[in-house]
């Protein structure tokens, strides 16, 4: 498997960015990253992608859009292993699966999930 490179300034940027709740500048930043990925990394970016736009869209008020990225986020991140490129898949999955049931449900979301 050919490496997408966490030392690559703009994976870590990305990361830092959402991390920091700059949901917008961190999906750009990922997608920067997406486009020259290798293709077997290209999903997990694509979700991570996905949930920095799902955020953004909770952030304006948008809860339709921001399940929908969401649930889409999850398939695309659910076949990479527990721990991936510096990320603890399985605890960000329950991270999201939490606050898509929280927004289904129209109850508080709980604490922002962290990459």
């Amino acid at each position: 498997m050919s490496k997408l490179g966490v030392e690559h300034n703009g994976y870590r940027k990305g990361i830092k960015l959402f991390n920091s709740e700059a949901f917008f500048e961190a999906h750009e930043m990922l997608e920067d990253v997406w486009r020259t990925a290798p293709k077997e990394h290209k999903k997990f970016l694509q979700g991570l992608i996905q949930v920095a736009v799902a955020m953004h869209h909770h952030s304006r008020g948008n809860v339709i859009g921001a399940q929908s990225l969401l649930a889409r986020a999850a398939r695309n991140l659910s076949g990479y292993p527990e721990e991936f490129h510096g990320i603890r898949l399985s605890t960000f999955l329950r991270s999201l699966a939490d606050w898509h049931r929280a927004l289904a449900e129209g109850r508080p979301v709980p604490p922002l999930p962290k990459m």
